[in-house]
């Protein structure tokens, strides 16, 4: 396949999507957006221009206001880069690399790992340098997706909740005791654990790991809760449940020893205020929003 991956070099002021935002155009479709409206119209057409002639990378730089009339009043620089199959290989979001496009040449873009990548700062942004030679480059960091989610239960509510993680920057390990409750099929960002001590996957977390406890019986939501709130460096704990389940478990968590400024970690009800509805794609949306606040603030 044959295609032009449009990246967002760089942004001043007021923009559609930040930098390192990426689009793939064809011929006939595009995959992703670079935030929709004249901008993205004007580089779909860039692109499938360059498919029909040799160009193999272009920059571009795009006033949004003057020169495209889009209310956002800054400016972006876009690169061009045609691509085949090769290059479209899914990214490793276990760890951060960068890929390293020379905008002056045709060479084949590098990939540097992090344990190459001594001269390049984690931190800072997708931008476009140029070394002591004149040459343009653009280096675009892949950073590794670190929020990781231990879901426990695989209910209607937790495939919901699944399906709307799918597509956001998270790991998520699925955790129940029966096989025949999972889908035959899950997101690229999910591993499923099929186990009958879910408390067990509980102690081998990563410290700063995030908790959802949702599964089919209340006994079992309550060995996890113990086994969660016992821990000193877990992350965010939610828990499934209306307030009279929480001040249920409260009692009995309380009556096991769990101090009372851990249990007001514990979130329950789940999900973000102001959404009611009980159907399983209402609390999954309104858990995945509540999620990447957290995620987003650390």
């Amino acid at each position: 396949m044959n295609a032009v991956l449009v990246t967002v070099a760089s942004v001043e002021g007021s923009a559609p999507r930040e930098a390192g935002t990426t689009m793939l155009v064809t011929q006939d479709g595009q995959r992703d957006t670079i935030g929709g409206g004249h901008l993205e119209l004007r580089a779909c057409e860039i692109a499938r221009a360059m498919l029909m002639f040799p160009e193999s990378r272009r920059l571009e730089r795009f006033a949004l206001g003057p020169s495209l009339g889009q209310c956002c009043g800054g400016g972006v620089q876009l690169v061009f880069e045609q691509v085949t199959a090769e290059h479209l290989a899914p990214r490793d979001t276990h760890r951060t690399s960068w890929r390293v496009v020379s905008l002056d040449t045709d060479a084949p873009p590098l990939l540097v790992t992090d344990e190459a990548a001594l001269a390049f700062d984690p931190a800072l942004p997708t931008r476009i340098v140029v070394d002591e030679s004149g040459r343009r480059w653009l280096i675009d960091p892949r950073r590794a997706w670190t929020p990781h989610l231990l879901l426990f239960g695989a209910g209607h509510v937790g495939a919901a909740i699944v399906r709307a993680l799918a597509d956001l920057p998270c790991h998520v390990t699925w955790i129940d005791e029966r096989a025949e409750a999972f889908p035959s099929t899950v997101p690229a960002n999910v591993t499923i654990e099929l186990t009958d001590a879910p408390d067990a996957v509980v102690a081998q977390a990563a410290a700063g790991s995030s908790y959802l406890v949702m599964t089919h019986s209340h006994a079992i939501d309550q060995q996890l809760c113990a086994a969660i709130l016992e821990r000193n460096d877990a992350g965010w704990f939610g828990l499934i449940g209306s307030h009279t389940k929480r001040q249920q478990f409260e009692h009995r968590l309380l009556a096991r020893g769990i101090p009372a400024e851990r249990l007001a970690g514990m979130t329950c009800p789940v999900g973000i205020a102001g959404i009611s509805g009980k159907a399983p794609g209402v609390i999954a949306a309104a858990v995945a929003a509540q999620l990447l606040q957290v995620w987003e603030s650390v």
